[in-house]
Formats: C-alpha cells, sequence, structure tokens
C-alpha cells in the first residue's frame, strides 16, 4: 500500500503566505514495495480544520492528486488551516497474483496560511529618509537602517502568533531584538516593480519578547529598484530615486485580539556602515560607521544620532505574496588553492564557477586599513584575473577596518560570479586555517532538484554538471542570462530554449510561472510585444521590437510549465498575452507570415559568427522566425483545446496549416532541399514538422546529415538550432550521427569547453580560444545556460523519459543506446514521485559476442509508462509494452548501431576521410 509522503499547497514552496483563497491541494505518494504493482487511485478523503472552521471530512471519487480543488470555504487574509489527506487505491499482488483494494493512512497534519490577500490590509506605508537622497545621477544610494522600538500591551495575554509582511524599494534585511529574521538573499526579489511588487510573509513567534521591549530593524540598500542596470554604462534609478521599506509586524493572541507594529512616521533612520551596495560594482563596507546593537533593546543605541524618516505614497503596484521559494545560501565551498600571480597578485582559487559571495569567518587589520575582494570567472592569457569580460561591472568588495576583529563578514546586497578572487590589502595565508576561514557562498533561489542524469562517459557527465552549475547561477529571483558582468538581464530568448531542461532539472514551476506574470505586464505595455528582457531595464536602448524566439516565450514557456506540472491554471492565465503575441505583437508581411523586412535575432550566436558580430548567422533569421511561427501557431491550437476553447483551436489549427503551406512554398523546394542549406534550417523544418512529403523528409534527413558529416561532427548552430539539431538527426534515424556530434571535443562542440577546464556551460562555443586567450568579442560570459539546452536530449533520448500526460502521470520511456556509452541513468521527481529508468548494455565475452540490453524501470503509484525500445534497425526484437507502477526489468538482445561514424571531407584535402 502506498503512503502520501508530501502535502502542498498551489506550487507554493511551504504553505505559509499563500496569496491565494482556495488553494489546490497536490499529494505524492512513496514507492510501494517490490511485491506490488499497477497502484491506482480510486478516490481521495481530505480533512480540514481551522481556528474558526470546524472539523469536516469531503470524499470525492477521483483517481487525480495534483492540484485538487480547495474542498472547503475560502480562506480569508491571515487565516490558517489544517488539512490531511487519505487515498483509497487498488493494486495487484505480484507473488498472489491478487487485486487489492484499500484506504492508505492519513498523511500528516500540513498547514495553509493565506497572506494580506488585499491591499486594504496593510497599514504601513513606505518609509524612508528625507537626508540621505542621490546627490547626481550616477551615485549609489547608500543603504540606510530602519529602526522601531515597540512593547505590547500590558493586557496582553498569551502569544497565538507574530507574522512579519515586509517589502522594500530596493533589497532588505529585517532583525527583530537583534535576531535576524528569515535566511533570505536579495529580498524582496526582482519583479517588474511597476506592476508587481513581491512581499515576504515571516513566522516570528520565537523572536517575539511579550513581558519587555522589542525593536524591530530592517536594513535597505538600492538593489535592482534604484541600481545600475544595464550595459553601455546602464541606467540608475530605473524605478525611483529612493530606497524605502515597508513592514508591517502583527502579534496576536489566543483570544483574537490584534497588536499592530506598521512602519510609520514614528520610525528612526541611520545611514549603513555599507557605504555603498551594488549589483555590479559590490559592496563597500566600512567598520568604522557601524552602529552597535542597533537593531536591539540596549546601551549601545543612541537615540540622538538617528533622525526622522519620510514616508511615500503607498505602491501603485499589486502586492503578492510570492509562490517560488527565495533565493538562498544553498552550498558552501572552500577555496581548492591560493596562487600568486606574475604580478604579485594573490588569487583564490574556488575550482567551481559559481555565483554567490565571500564569507570571512576572522580578519584582523589596523585601523583604516582597506581590504578588496576582486571576483572574476577565469583568468586571463597573460595569468592574472580575467576582468575584460566583465565590461563595466567592477564586482569588488571593499572592507574599511576599525581595528576591531572583523568576525563573520560577508556582503549583504550584492552577489558576484566568479571562480577567482584576488585579495589585496590582506594577506589570507596569515590566518593558519585559511580554506576554513574563508568561504563562498552559493546563492540562487532555493528550488528542489528533481531531475538526475549520469552515463558512462566522464565528460558528458560533466557538462549536464555544468548545465546544472549555469542554472543555479542564474536563476537568481528572475531567470537571467549571466550573473557577472553588467548585464544579468531576463532575456526572454534563453529561458526559451532552456525550459525544458530547467524544468526537468529543478523545481522551478513557481519561480518561471510568476516571471511569466511579469512578461504579460510588461507585453501589455508595448502593445502586445514582449520585451526582450523581462524586467524591461532596456526600454531606452531597444524600445519594442518585435522577435520571434524571443517573443515566442509567451507560447512556449507555458506550455513547457504545463507539462512538466499538469498546472492549466497557467495556461489560463498567460492565454490573453499569448493571444496579444499572436494578434498584435508578431510583425507580418501581407501573407500573414513574418515582415522580412524586420531584421530577426535568429539563430544567435552561431559559431561561424564573428566575435563582434554575433547576429551574423548563416540561416537566414527569417526563416527561423517563420519555422517558430508555424510552429508556436501549432501549439496555441493546442493550448485552446487543453482550456477547451474549442472554436478558437479549430481555427489557430486552420491558420497553423495554412502558415505552414506558405512557408513551405516559400523555403523548400518540391525535392526537399532548403533555403539557406544548414543545419540549424533542417533540423527546425524537421522538429517542428514542416515538410510536407515522404520524399521531402528522406531529402532533408541526407541533407542535414551531410551537413553534419562535412562540419565533421562541430556543431554549426547557434540559439535556434542548438535545441533542435540532436533531436532532428534521432527522429530521422542518424542516431549515430547524433551521438557522435555529442561526443566531438574539437571547437566548437559542448565537449569543447570541458576540455578547457569549464565548470559551467558558456555564452559562446569558444568563449575561450584553445590557446587559453578569452575571446575577443566583449559578448563574453562564462556561465550561459542557453547552450546547455542539449541536456533536455540526454534526458529524453540517452536516459530516456519524457511526459506523454501533463505531470509526467504517463511517460515514454524509450531509451536509446549509442555512440560509446555503455549505461545510462536518469530520474525525475514528478509531482506523482520518483521515476527512474536505468540501462546498460552487456557484452557476452564468448565467440559470438552477443549484446543484452538491460532495462530497470520505477513507475511511482498512479502513474503509467509506455516502453519503447528499438533493439535493431531492422525492427526486429522491438519492445512495446504499457506497465504500471511498481518495478519492471526487461533483458533483450541488442544490435549497436555501426560505429563511429566518418566525416566526409574533400578528397583532396583530407584523402581516405570520405565516408558517405
Amino acid at each position: 500500500m502506498a503512503d502520501i509522503i508530501a502535502l502542498r499547497f498551489e506550487q507554493h514552496s511551504s504553505g505559509l503566505g499563500l496569496q491565494c483563497s482556495l488553494p489546490r491541494i497536490s499529494w505524492t505518494l512513496s514507492a510501494v514495495n517490490e511485491s506490488t504493482r499497477d497502484w491506482t487511485q480510486s478516490q481521495y478523503e481530505i480533512s480540514v480544520y481551522g481556528e474558526t472552521r470546524p472539523l469536516a471530512n469531503f470524499v470525492v471519487q477521483s483517481g487525480e492528486s495534483s492540484l485538487v480543488p480547495w474542498p472547503s470555504t475560502p480562506l480569508k487574509s491571515r487565516e490558517q488551516a489544517q488539512v490531511k489527506v487519505r487515498v483509497c487505491g487498488s493494486w495487484v499482488d505480484i507473488k498472489t497474483r491478487r487485486a487489492h483494494s484499500d484506504w492508505s493512512a492519513w498523511s500528516s497534519w500540513a498547514t495553509v496560511e493565506c497572506s494580506l490577500l488585499s491591499s486594504q490590509d496593510w497599514t504601513a506605508v513606505p518609509i524612508s529618509s528625507p537626508l540621505f537622497r542621490m546627490s547626481h545621477k550616477d551615485e549609489p544610494l547608500r543603504p540606510l537602517c530602519f529602526r522601531k522600538e515597540f512593547a505590547l500591551p500590558a493586557t496582553f495575554g498569551s502569544l497565538r502568533r507574530a507574522r512579519l509582511y515586509i517589502t522594500a524599494f530596493g533589497v532588505y534585511r529585517a532583525y527583530l531584538n537583534g535576531s535576524r529574521i528569515g535566511d533570505h538573499e536579495m529580498a524582496p526579489g526582482w519583479t517588474s516593480y511597476r506592476h508587481r511588487l513581491a512581499y515576504q510573509v515571516f513566522d516570528v513567534d520565537p523572536l517575539i519578547i511579550t513581558n519587555g521591549d522589542n525593536v524591530l530593524g530592517v536594513e535597505v540598500a538600492e538593489g535592482w529598484f534604484a541600481g545600475r542596470l544595464g550595459f553601455g554604462g546602464g541606467k540608475r534609478y530605473i524605478y525611483g530615486d529612493q530606497i524605502a521599506t515597508m513592514a508591517q509586524l502583527e502579534v496576536e493572541e489566543l483570544s483574537g485580539g490584534r497588536f499592530q507594529v506598521a512602519s510609520d512616521i514614528s520610525w528612526k533612520c541611520h545611514p549603513s556602515p555599507i557605504v555603498s551596495s551594488e549589483i555590479y560594482n559590490g559592496e563597500i563596507y566600512d567598520a568604522r560607521a557601524e552602529v552597535r546593537g542597533w537593531h536591539q533593546h540596549g546601551p549601545h543605541y543612541v537615540d540622538a544620532d538617528w533622525g526622522k524618516v519620510s514616508v511615500l505614497d503607498f505602491p501603485d503596484a499589486r502586492l503578492y505574496a510570492p509562490n517560488a521559494p527565495p533565493a538562498r545560501i544553498t552550498e558552501t565551498l572552500a577555496p581548492r588553492k591560493i596562487f600568486t600571480t606574475p604580478s604579485g597578485r594573490t588569487i583564490l582559487d574556488f575550482g567551481q564557477n559559481l555565483v554567490g559571495k565571500l564569507l570571512i569567518h576572522s580578519m584582523t587589520l589596523p585601523a583604516n586599513a582597506k581590504v578588496t575582494f576582486t571576483h572574476a570567472e577565469v583568468m586571463g592569457d597573460d595569468r592574472e584575473l580575467g576582468t575584460r569580460p566583465l565590461r563595466g561591472a567592477q564586482c569588488v568588495d571593499t572592507v574599511i577596518s576599525s581595528g576591531q576583529p572583523l568576525i563573520d563578514w560577508s556582503p549583504k546586497f550584492t552577489f558576484h560570479g566568479f571562480r577567482f578572487v584576488h585579495v589585496d590589502g590582506w594577506d589570507p595565508l596569515t590566518v593558519q586555517s585559511w580554506q576554513s576561514n574563508i568561504q563562498a557562498l552559493v546563492i540562487h533561489t532555493d528550488f528542489k532538484r528533481t531531475g538526475r542524469f549520469e552515463c558512462s562517459n566522464l565528460a558528458i557527465n560533466q557538462l549536464h554538471h555544468n548545465a546544472c552549475w549555469s542554472m543555479r547561477g542564474n536563476f537568481l529571483s528572475i531567470p537571467t542570462d549571466c550573473p557577472q558582468r553588467d548585464e544579468r538581464l531576463g532575456w526572454t530568448g534563453d529561458i526559451q530554449v532552456f525550459g525544458p531542461s530547467a524544468t526537468f532539472l529543478y523545481d522551478c514551476i513557481g519561480m518561471i510561472s510568476e516571471w511569466m506574470e511579469d512578461v504579460a505586464c510588461e507585453q501589455s505595455d508595448h502593445h502586445g510585444i514582449p520585451p526582450l528582457v523581462v524586467p524591461n531595464v532596456l526600454d531606452h536602448v531597444w524600445p519594442s521590437i518585435p522577435q520571434a524566439l524571443w517573443g515566442d516565450v509567451v507560447v512556449i514557456i507555458p506550455w513547457t510549465l504545463y507539462l512538466s506540472s499538469g498546472d492549466r491554471d497557467i495556461l489560463r492565465r498567460q492565454y490573453p498575452s499569448m493571444t496579444s503575441w499572436l494578434n498584435q505583437g508578431v510583425r507580418r508581411g501581407k501573407d500573414g507570415l513574418w515582415d522580412p523586412e524586420i531584421w530577426q535575432l535568429g539563430d544567435w550566436l552561431d559559431p561561424q559568427a564573428p566575435p563582434d558580430e554575433p547576429g551574423d548567422c548563416r540561416t537566414n533569421g527569417t526563416l527561423v522566425a517563420d519555422a517558430y511561427l508555424v510552429h508556436v501557431t501549432f501549439l496555441m491550437a493546442e493550448i485552446a483545446a487543453v482550456l477547451e476553447r474549442d472554436t478558437e483551436s479549430i481555427n489557430y489549427n486552420c491558420e497553423a496549416q495554412r502558415l505552414r503551406a506558405l512557408f513551405q512554398s516559400k523555403y523548400i523546394t518540391s525535392s526537399g532541399l532548403i533555403v539557406g542549406d544548414s543545419q540549424t534550417a533542417y533540423s527546425l523544418a524537421i522538429v517542428f514538422g514542416l515538410l510536407s512529403t515522404q520524399h521531402q523528409l528522406d531529402v532533408a534527413k541526407f541533407q542535414l546529415a551531410t551537413r553534419v558529416r562535412m562540419a565533421k561532427f562541430r556543431v554549426a548552430t547557434g540559439f535556434a538550432g542548438t535545441p533542435a539539431i540532436l533531436r532532428a538527426l534521432t527522429e530521422t534515424d542518424n542516431l549515430s550521427l547524433a551521438y557522435r556530434m555529442l561526443l566531438e571535443e574539437r571547437c566548437p562542440s559542448w565537449l569543447y569547453p570541458i576540455t578547457m577546464g569549464a565548470t559551467t556551460v558558456w555564452e559562446r562555443w569558444d568563449s575561450m580560444l584553445p590557446n587559453g586567450v578569452i575571446n575577443p568579442g566583449e559578448m563574453t560570459s562564462f556561465n550561459h545556460y542557453a547552450l546547455g539546452s542539449v541536456v533536455n536530449w540526454l534526458h529524453e533520448t540517452v536516459g530516456g523519459m519524457r511526459p506523454l500526460q501533463p505531470g509526467w502521470k504517463t511517460v515514454l520511456v524509450s531509451p536509446q543506446p549509442g555512440g560509446s556509452l555503455t549505461h545510462a541513468t536518469v530520474s525525475y521527481e514528478s509531482v506523482f514521485g520518483h521515476w527512474n529508468c536505468q540501462w546498460k548494455l552487456v557484452h557476452r565475452a564468448d565467440r559470438d559476442g552477443a549484446t543484452t540490453f538491460c532495462l530497470d524501470l520505477i513507475v511511482p503509484p498512479n502513474c503509467q509508462a509506455l516502453v519503447k525500445f528499438r533493439a535493431a534497425q531492422d525492427g526486429s526484437s522491438n519492445l512495446e509494452e504499457k506497465v504500471g507502477s511498481g518495478k519492471h526489468q526487461w533483458r533483450i538482445p541488442f544490435c549497436p548501431w555501426p560505429w563511429p561514424p566518418r566525416a566526409t571531407a574533400p578528397f583532396i584535402t583530407n584523402p581516405g576521410q570520405n565516408v558517405t
């Protein structure tokens, strides 16, 4: 019998502070024992009670266990309820072959609590300082400390709960009676501040003093709100030129009374000892200006030093409590080594390109001494720190000593992308335990790891590892393009191509779906055109430029999130954004395809493009745009059908058929040749189903294979073609070519960066040249996940799992061994439970030399798998079987594909290498 091991509400990470009065409920079932198979749910029972609602049970005849409707009356602001679930299921005992049916045990009680559901629930107002404002437009704002003393009334009874609701115009840290509240980094996070402003809900029960004085303190820095953002010098004060906090502490009695402390004119303000803290330039901390004990009650605080606050207008943006988990410190790394450069500079090497900041446990320096920490991802070709790719970002943290020991210092309001740190003004080797005294704190949105992959090839494993690290580094509040230089923006094209990989690797549904709400808000400001970056801070550079692939994020990513989670509400909420893009945003020519006069980013970062012209692609940009337009129009037909908009689904399907015919007439000859004759053109045509006849498909198959062989298996695709190339080869029976291309190590290739020691995915195929020189292009990042989209092919083709039904309730299990690989394992933690597929090839040592394919599969309760395996190229010994939950094994004779395939090259320059 399966047991319920996890109970969740919406896509929320904890259940505390939901911005929803009817939270949907999901549960995960434990794997059943080895003697049990085909467990399916037939009904469930939900028990709900709360402080103002009596215990009630609700029995529902349903096999659904993900995002089921809230069964009780709506919750109100601040209301808390307790929920538990049990399910009735049937299964088969393998030993006796008898069917059984029974109820599970009840789950543990889970708590759900609403946030402030209406702006009317807020009595707090934003407070700032009238004294510390910008002196000129290029100056960062100094962080501020806010403070409020209070005591609970003498008549206050027993404590029921205490909650802090808090946000900022900037980024904040909050303290109660000297203790830090929560462990969030860069809160409240970056949103489209003019439309949506996040706030956090904290349980502060243990920190409240019920019979004495309390102090609530908040420290605020400019963050994304007022800090410099964008390249080419960037722009400051995009959302405002004053930093502020808005905090509301509510303390409830068991009797129902509520005491409130809200930010208002009565608070006090003081400049922070942090002189400046910028996302790009880093943080300057002056220990001489530290105000000891400012966030607690005691003799260290001098009231006369603190000034009055000013009150700002209540925000026009919608206040909401996020479903997504916050950014946190998720890992700590020690330096691998310390060395000196030719110029005598001291460098720390952490062995991993990461995103975060330093932590120094102990540092003692003379008064007024200054120490700087400069961060970079690589060492340059002169064996000095490689800061050129940072462009206009300084990435320097500075400490000015007071003469007293500095204990557990770390920057508060900035982050860096780095592996190497140059230390100036302090010799870490003076501390005997320098490796434990200095640490790198890894920071990203604290989502749960869900997908894993491993195979027999160590370089491929490193590639997968690099994609995971790049995702972690670039998912800090929003999905960004790079975490180190003067950019770090939410480029829509990057996440569009990486979306399927992202949703497999980590549970980022809540984070990306909330970012998509910002996309829709920003899009509404631009007549249906999604900005290239969201939040949109480049409007002064590129106002309202319609772009395929980038703009298509509004259709493709909600569909990707739906396939991963099964959450129809994401499609329903984003549907107006999708239709706005296709009806208004796309700039069409007379035929309904893209206007050919609009320049398209297209197959951005084609490896053939010169360093200073990354958009100079070998594949026509309009062809890429038109291929995507056909694809997203077909997707819209599917989305409308899921939402039961049948008439719209029919209309979109008819339009997609018409556009496909136009594409074929415009770009594809009757014989199957495609304009441009490039890997990207053929790959998109194959994967998007743009070829009309089998003959055309056969020709495209041959032409794509020829292009791959002529390229000597090196990559010849950019943003558009890279996610499609290996899939296109696989779907056209060129599996060996796909594996050969994956395993290529010469530049450009996926494994080339691995040979150069990369620990994250690079922005360019040759971000570092083979001679160790950093690419001369200004746009060079060593942490950029887009080209890591290949890992989706590893999951689906090498590992062999992809969802057939949204939410992974039904999965296609179809591993396709190839190349020199001898085994692979892929696993995924779905909303229903743990999927695991493991295969290996076993070669007999006898004269026969026969090979056996061994497949082991775990299917979670209430799920099914369609298992398909092609054991031989001629179709003999094929496997196709549908199985239910439980553990399954197959052992099948296997005939490997011919290996290795050979390149096609001019016989004059490469005699003996011409193999067709």
